[in-house]
């Protein structure tokens, strides 16, 4: 960033975003969720400067790995699942720092390598910002940072096939891909992920495929941006976003009912990423 964008940035009005955290299970199509809503608002193709919405992933914030825990992870030994995977520190901070109208630096990941690059994404104001990831809810004083936060259920047998299916187009042996299943991924998931669901305000079940859920979220998004939602500034949605699951209720509980014909999946969960 040069000594202009620095300018620019300082004169800027403060934004003070509405946060969303997004959890749920490896594969179950957290990231395909959110490219959906950033889609449906239009805003995908909008310049990453002027975006009102903006997407972050947890996966940005893995600690540096140790040569010794290098080496278990080329051969699938190292839990990338557990909490303490994650530097947890960085992420509250980053997410302290959003919340404050800031421009912040996110860490840019090499699964290749395990390793943190040089190469940082600077994310700028948005007036949303969606923060997904398998345990976004699991650390108290990074949960209570959401206004809103949503569950994406999908079926564990799903899951695991979209799972086997993209570790072995990055080359992986299916031996291995299905121990670090068994002994890390799952194990995880029941012990970690899956408790935090009891914390989602809206659980979206099926994922993308679920466009009754995926309306719902994007037109609550489409008032805040548009500015007929103002009460979560004043505090009113500070509850973990019970005015929005009031809404849910009142549409008769669509979530849980059948969906419309599911949209055409636009993006699959990136190659590059564990989960």
């Amino acid at each position: 960033m040069d000594c202009h964008e620095a300018a620019d940035d300082a004169e800027r009005p403060r934004h003070h975003p509405f946060l969303i955290g997004v959890s749920g299970g490896t594969a179950s199509g957290k990231s395909t969720v959110c490219a959906k809503i950033m889609e449906l608002l239009g805003q995908n193709k909008v310049d990453h400067r002027q975006r009102k919405v903006a997407i972050i992933s947890q996966d940005s914030f893995y600690r540096v790995l140790t040569p010794e825990q290098k080496a278990k992870a080329l051969k699938g030994q190292y839990n990338f699942d557990h909490p303490e995977a994650f530097d947890n520190d960085l992420m509250y901070q980053t997410l302290k720092d959003i919340a404050e109208g800031k421009v912040v630096e996110v860490p840019t990941y090499d699964f290749v390598t395990h390793s943190r690059l040089e190469e940082r994404i600077t994310v700028y104001p948005a007036d949303v910002v969606l923060f997904e990831g398998i345990l976004v809810f699991y650390p108290q004083k990074v949960r209570d940072m959401f206004h809103m936060k949503l569950f994406v259920d999908t079926d564990s047998d799903v899951r695991l096939s979209r799972r086997v299916l993209r570790d072995m187009t990055r080359g992986r042996d299916l031996e291995q891909i299905l121990t670090q299943y068994t002994t890390f991924v799952k194990p995880a998931f029941e012990e970690f992920c899956l408790p935090t669901k009891k914390y989602a305000d809206v659980i979206i079940p099926r994922g993308v495929d679920n466009m009754v859920a995926i309306n719902l979220i994007v037109q609550h998004i489409q008032d805040i941006l548009n500015g007929e939602i103002c009460k979560w500034q004043r505090g009113a949605l500070n509850s973990n976003g019970r005015g929005f699951k009031r809404a849910i209720t009142e549409q008769g509980d669509l979530l849980s009912g059948p969906a419309n014909t599911p949209g055409k999946r636009v993006l699959l969960e990136p190659s590059s990423r564990p989960h």
